[in-house]
């Protein structure tokens, strides 16, 4: 067995010192200065508007802030779609980070178990070398909070497709490129066990749909294990569903409050 180791607005502005007065906010350990600067582009539709259901025109970038900082990257063009900057320094301000371990695996009998903090409710590892760093949604929500919009949690596809027809981004956690995984149990500090993907955890954004296919925003890009990735792409929906099911159906729409939308 071997271990292997922002343009503030008022709302904003209350919701950042509300976070800061009740310890939410922490200050990255590691420099960001390495972080890819956005340069936003605009890629192709893979399909004329006209052959779906809802399509949310969004955001996008080319490529990462680093290779493992999947869910900001997403979120950066969510909230970037809904008219804020969010760079990854702030991102990373806004989200709790559980620092009392840093990830690492072993491999069992049992197949592969990781030991890392409490991603239910914050953030776990540094993402600029480990590919064992990450959250869930539910760690996440607190950066869209941060940031003015509201988040309400969505585990099925008629979900979905209703938060998409009301203009709501879904980010959401799936497998690289939607391909298969291996298992793997993650254990925090407190033991509680939660089953994720071990090597090709992922996150991306839902921006439209019809009956055959999602459509996929993915800011990772061409990368050396896919230079073929486009920004955007369909995904047939079984397959979406199966790979989305690997990790728990873990998804978020995100959008402005209610009160917000005109």
């Amino acid at each position: 067995m071997t271990a292997h180791a922002p343009c503030l607005t008022r709302r904003r502005f209350a919701l950042g010192a509300a976070a800061l007065a009740t310890g939410t906010l922490i200050k990255p350990r590691q420099s960001l200065a390495g972080a890819a600067a956005p340069v936003e582009v605009t890629p192709p539709m893979v399909s004329d508007i006209s052959a779906y259901d809802a399509y949310i025109p969004t955001a996008c970038k080319t490529g990462p802030f680093y290779t493992y900082t999947c869910e900001f990257d997403a979120s950066w063009a969510v909230m970037k779609t809904f008219g804020i900057d969010a760079p990854l320094e702030e991102q990373v301000a806004a989200i709790k980070v559980d620092r009392r371990i840093e990830p690492y695996y072993r491999e069992t009998a049992g197949g592969f178990v990781i030991y890392g903090g409490d991603i239910t409710q914050a953030y776990s590892g540094d993402f600029t070398p480990s590919f064992l760093a990450r959250t869930t949604g539910d760690g996440f929500r607190r950066v869209f909070t941060y940031y003015g919009l509201r988040s309400t949690k969505v585990q099925t596809r008629e979900r979905i497709e209703q938060h998409l027809r009301k203009g709501r981004i879904i980010w959401i956690k799936m497998t690289v490129d939607f391909k298969e995984w291996q298992t793997a149990t993650w254990i925090t500090p407190e033991d509680v066990q939660l089953p994720v993907v071990f090597s090709n955890d992922h996150a991306a954004i839902v921006i439209g749909y019809n009956s055959e296919v999602a459509v996929v925003r993915d800011v990772l890009g061409p990368t050396s294990t896919n230079w073929n990735r486009a920004y955007e792409y369909e995904v047939p929906w079984d397959l979406f569903m199966h790979c989305w099911g690997a990790q728990s159906y873990d998804g978020l729409a995100v959008g402005p409050d209610e009160d917000d939308l005109s």
